[in-house]
């Protein structure tokens, strides 16, 4: 009878490291890193630059966040809920904090409406990379 008691609370023990597991797998307000880490497309190229010069500081590498701002390859960022003209806005005008608990972004004046659609494509490609749509 020992014996079964210590094998069925090993197998509870190793249960529960299993659920806890996928339920931290599972917490979507994480940042949602890229996947796949294949080279960037040669026509994104110039995005991920002007990203890495002019957002990365504070939306972190890849788009994953920072402890500044909130990750851009995260479902909330994805096309049907914040169309490519809600990144024209933000970076024209600012950001009222919303959804996430980082205060306003200010207007980014060092960017233009172009290099805001490169950083978009940038940003889509990483979220498609990340499976989010």
């Amino acid at each position: 009878m020992k014996g079964s008691g210590r094998m069925r609370f090993r197998c509870m023990k190793g249960l529960l490291v299993v659920v806890l597991g996928a339920v931290a797998a599972c917490d979507s307000s994480k940042p949602q890193p890229a996947v796949g880490g294949g080279p960037i497309p040669a026509e994104l190229q110039m995005g991920e630059a002007k990203f890495t010069a002019s957002c990365a500081a504070c939306h972190g590498p890849q788009g994953v966040g920072t402890s500044q701002g909130p990750p851009l390859v995260h479902k909330i960022y994805e096309p049907n809920h914040h169309g490519d003209a809600a990144f024209q806005r933000a970076a024209a005008t600012g950001v009222q904090a919303h959804h996430w608990q980082f205060g306003n972004m200010p207007r980014i004046e060092t960017v233009t409406p172009a290099d805001v659609d490169q950083i978009t494509q940038y940003i889509r490609w990483l979220q498609k990379q990340a499976g989010i749509f």
